[in-house]
């Protein structure tokens, strides 16, 4: 299990180490794409409003390929996966460096998305089995700092990336960081693997086709496209999940099992989770865009606009344990959600005139009530579940997030572009379309409050000594 290293220690020292190298590639790459997305468009021949789909093939990828990473693992080996995790992750870096199209950015980061969609998992579990309980913890605080770090220098370094090269070392700067992952995971990664590991690869492909229809659904929607057309893959995709719901209801083995939605806090934990994030996830884009295409502003400029968002998540993190137990899940989750949507739908008020440092204020208490409500939502929702369903629960949470950016994203820039070609809307001012976008996904934030609103007062109590970061 422990290949040539004969020191345990040694393996749990380093460990650490690759799993943050994993979360910190990932992470970065994530957002460093926001800040660069006008230059990339200019260099492609590509309307910025069309280069969602660069962000969202990358996220619906991770979301499909989570709930496997688990199953490869234990059939093949959680150092073999990993290595060819990095390594598939870089190759796909590569790959989008060298892409002279959008259809091939869309294949590369498609690529990216397998290798990310193994990382983090397979690096987690290699934790959780390297480490004792009484050690995990302190050992995850320290290999997820890379998790909160990169979202503040993503931005800032895909902007300046822009301005001093071109928007190919984004990607490029992935493969050195790939490769000493590579080559520490060989010497240092142990090698866990289970007996029998089992997959339901029907479950897996019913609920895959789900996503990728509604994901193409949304985004058609933004693309001029025949509102019947839009409309079958729309109803095709939730018919593919009424299916899975068929095939999970006679399966013991389904991929999500259906007991999970029978606890009620991992009910409403999920749906508040998808609702909530739909609106808030497009924000670190439509922001950038919006201090570039209408402001003027360069790239760097709008990274250092956004990064106070995620510094100011990273700040309050300390403190978010106290003001939870202070106030209590439903309060927090209920009141936070509707503040959170009251600021997003405040980025319409600045002119095209004001300063676009009046953003940065607005962005900092977004990112306070970003880190509470992450923490509560993802810790309410595993509040109840048993032993046993913990690793199911986990992985549904976690594609339920990738989904929800990936849909979020998706509904942001289709409503940008619908509220900037409707001429009643716009009236031909661009500018308009973003202020009537930032009050739309504000509105549909407060309501994505209502479902957390039934939760009880006493829900979370077991919860005092127990956390789960976003």
């Amino acid at each position: 299990m422990w290949g040539t290293i004969q020191d345990k220690k040694v393996v749990k020292k380093f460990m650490p180490y690759l799993l943050a190298t994993a979360i910190f590639m990932q992470m970065l790459d994530s957002t460093i794409l926001n800040t660069a997305i006008p230059a990339i468009a200019a260099d492609l021949n590509e309307s910025t409003y069309n280069m969602q789909s660069a962000i969202v093939s990358y996220v619906l990828t991770l979301a499909l390929f989570i709930p496997v990473s688990g199953f490869l693992a234990d059939r093949f080996g959680t150092k073999r996966i990993f290595i060819l995790s990095l390594f598939v992750f870089s190759l796909g870096s590569l790959f989008c460096a060298m892409s002279t199209s959008l259809i091939l950015l869309d294949i590369s980061r498609v690529i990216q998305g397998l290798g990310g969609a193994l990382m983090t998992p397979v690096g987690r579990l290699a934790m959780i089995k390297t480490f004792p309980k009484n050690e995990l913890v302190e050992a995850m605080n320290y290999a997820i700092m890379p998790a909160l770090i990169g979202p503040i220098l993503g931005p800032l370094i895909g902007g300046y990336l822009v301005e001093i090269v071109s928007w190919h070392w984004i990607f490029l700067i992935n493969i050195p960081m790939g490769l000493i992952g590579i080559l520490f995971a060989i010497k240092y990664m142990p090698d866990y693997r289970e007996k029998n590991p089992k997959l339901d690869v029907v479950g897996f492909l019913i609920f895959g086709s789900a996503s990728i229809l509604l994901s193409v659904g949304l985004e058609l929607m933004g693309h001029s496209s025949s509102f019947t057309i839009v409309s079958i893959v729309i109803v095709i995709g939730f018919l593919m999940l009424y299916f899975y719901y068929r095939h999970a209801k006679k399966n013991n083995n389904a991929l999500f099992p259906l007991n999970l939605f029978e606890i009620r806090t991992f009910r409403i934990g999920i749906v508040g989770n998808l609702l909530t994030r739909l609106g808030i996830s497009s924000i670190p884009l439509l922001v950038p865009l919006l201090i570039q295409l209408e402001y003027g502003a360069s790239a760097s400029t709008s990274g250092w606009i956004i990064a106070p968002m995620a510094l100011a998540s990273l700040s309050t993190k300390p403190f978010v344990v106290t003001i939870i137990d202070r106030f209590g899940y439903r309060n927090i989750l209920t009141f936070n959600t509707v503040l959170l949507g009251i600021l997003i739908s405040t980025l319409a008020i600045p002119s095209i005139h004001m300063s676009i440092y009046w953003y940065i204020p607005v962005l900092v208490l977004m990112g306070i009530l970003n880190s509470v409500q992450f923490t509560a939502m993802n810790s309410i929702t595993v509040s109840n579940l048993r032993d046993h369903q913990n690793s199911s629960g986990n992985s549904l949470l976690s594609v339920n997030q990738q989904l929800a950016i990936g849909f979020g994203i998706a509904i942001g820039l289709t409503t940008l572009q619908i509220m900037q070609e409707t001429e009643w809307i716009s009236h031909g001012d661009t500018h308009r379309g973003f202020q009537v976008t930032f009050v739309f996904i504000g509105c549909m934030t407060v309501l994505s409050a209502l479902v957390f609103r039934r939760l009880h007062e006493s829900d979370g109590e077991n919860l005092k000594s127990k956390r789960v970061n976003a």
